[in-house]
């Protein structure tokens, strides 16, 4: 009952809701128009130990062992690689590599999971870089992944690792071509024309609340004015009390 209700307002008031939805959808259109285009990209790399292991001999005559490094994982390496996630997701790094906190360009580090509790799950560093330009979002991958080396030399550094045993960075998937994004654009647009819908609906009632006081007042002006033209007309053909005795009294 309400639905068909406020159509048939919203019919009657046409000409008050057809131009304020010609309206939301400019405002629409310009919020799509404001909003910038973000184009983002990403990059993987994993934490490999050098060939010769992860140990040195402290026999200098015992020759050593040579070994795959894509072979050799254990579960220091993902420890290592959850260290470095923490370490350039801190936030004064952004501002270190020459980002601005409240600019449009910025990256996320993470292991590729959603779940934070899984975050020594493996040994990988997944980066993803976002810009309102294309060459931007791929230049703060660039930064970040070799920030991601200079920390991993610092931090063995720190607890006095063998030079020979020092961990690297590898990269898996280096910087992809940057894709447009348009899900902020699209969601601008969508609230705008939402918010312009509900009020063509205000605006419609509004108006039809006005014409409907506006004619029940010339309705009581109408009525108003017949009842006063009817005591006159009746006062006229009516005379008064003496007026009328008078006549009786002659005869």
């Amino acid at each position: 009952m309400d639905f068909w209700r406020t159509a048939v307002v919203v019919f009657r008031r046409w000409y008050v809701t057809f131009p304020a939805f010609l309206v939301g959808l400019a405002a629409a259109y310009g919020a799509y128009l404001t909003v910038p285009t973000t184009y983002t990209s990403y990059a993987v790399m994993v934490v490999t130990i050098p060939t010769t292991g992860n140990g040195v001999s402290g026999d200098p005559e015992q020759p050593l062992l040579y070994t795959n490094p894509l072979a050799n994982f254990d579960h220091g390496l993902s420890m290592t690689a959850g260290l470095l996630i923490q370490a350039l997701s801190a936030p004064g790094v952004a501002a270190e590599i020459g980002l601005d906190p409240s600019g449009p360009t910025g990256y996320k580090v993470s292991n590729g999971a959603s779940n934070p509790e899984l975050l020594i799950s493996g040994p990988f560093v997944f980066i993803e870089g976002e810009s309102t330009t294309p060459q931007a979002a791929q230049d703060v991958i660039r930064k970040v992944m070799e920030r991601a080396r200079v920390e991993l030399v610092k931090r063995q550094g720190v607890v006095g690792a063998p030079r020979r045993t020092y961990l690297t960075m590898t990269d898996v998937v280096k910087p992809t071509p940057p894709e447009a994004k348009r899900g902020s654009k699209l969601r601008a647009a969508g609230a705008t024309l939402a918010v312009s819908a509900v009020l063509s609906l205000c605006a419609a009632f509004a108006a039809e609340s006005f014409a409907t006081a506006r004619a029940e007042r010339a309705r009581r002006r109408e009525n108003g004015g017949d009842g006063g033209d009817g005591g006159d007309a009746e006062d006229r053909a009516a005379p008064s009390g003496p007026a009328a005795r008078e006549p009786a009294g002659r005869r």
